[in-house]
Parts: structure tokens; C-alpha cells; sequence
């Protein structure tokens, strides 16, 4: 269920999303959405809102957070490779149980090393997504304009 109120909220124009909106869109009960939105507001991949005027709070996914989530892996990987290590002196290097840790172990070192250059190399590219689709919009405002004219 936490994936499919995920996909809502990723797919609405609105951006974001009531409880009883969720309810009615995935033809689901209160209590389904309530147990995926908790989920979901707990891993950091939406957010509660207070709705000005209203008493009904409203959930979204907000833009950056794709990356927001990959860039706290850091803190998991480290666990990971803490207890891969652990796991290595258990067993010994040179076992069978020992060569499959230490290759996830290599892997989760690998990631480590890569992560921050690839996050930095999504910003640039997200800034040049940014530009452009302002660029478009510039035309297009542009074109509407000189239409009514």
C-alpha cells in the first residue's frame, strides 16, 4: 500500500493529497491509508501538511526526494559495512562465507566512494533540467502572448 499512495502522490497535478482523496483515488479504506502515509512520512518519502483554513492535513512528496533518501544512505552503508567486517572475523577471510561478505563488503565500499560524486553530478544535471524547462516556458509564454495580440 506505502507504494501506491507513493505513486499518487507522485502522479496528482496537486501535488499533494488528503487522506480521504488517497482513499477514494486507490479504492481503499482510511485505515490502508493511514498505516501507508505513517510508513511513508517515517522513511522520509512524504510529508504531513496542514492545510490553511482546513483541519485536514494533506501529504505530499516533495522534489528532492529521491536524492534526500540517497544521500542518508550514507549512514546505512556505514552500518552495512560495520557489520560486514564483523561478519568477515566471524567466519574468517578465507572461507567460503567469508569471500561472499568480503565481495559485499568491496561493493558497499565501492558505493560509498561513488555516492557523493554522482549525487554532485545529479545537481548539475537537475540545474540544467531546471534551465531548460524555464526556457521553454519563456517561449511558450511568449508565443501565447504574440498569439493574442
Amino acid at each position: 500500500m506505502p507504494a501506491r499512495v507513493f505513486a499518487a502522490l507522485l502522479a496528482t497535478d496537486a501535488g499533494r493529497l488528503t487522506a480521504a482523496q488517497l482513499a477514494e483515488m486507490l479504492h481503499v479504506s482510511a485505515a490502508a491509508i493511514s498505516g501507508a502515509v505513517r510508513y511513508l512520512v517515517q522513511v522520509n518519502l512524504a510529508s504531513r501538511e496542514a492545510a490553511p483554513g482546513s483541519r485536514r492535513e494533506h501529504y505530499r512528496v516533495h522534489s528532492e526526494t529521491w536524492y534526500e533518501a540517497i544521500a542518508r544512505k550514507d549512514q546505512v552503508l556505514d552500518r552495512c559495512e560495520r557489520s560486514l567486517r564483523d561478519g568477515i572475523d566471524v567466519v574468517g577471510r578465507n572461507t567460503p562465507a567469508g569471500a561472499r561478505i568480503a565481495e559485499t563488503l568491496a561493493f558497499f565500499e565501492f558505493m560509498q566512494t561513488e555516492l557523493p560524486a554522482m549525487l554532485e553530478r545529479w545537481r548539475v544535471r537537475k540545474a540544467e533540467l531546471s534551465l531548460a524547462t524555464a526556457k521553454r516556458s519563456r517561449l511558450l509564454w511568449k508565443r501565447q502572448r504574440r498569439a493574442t495580440w
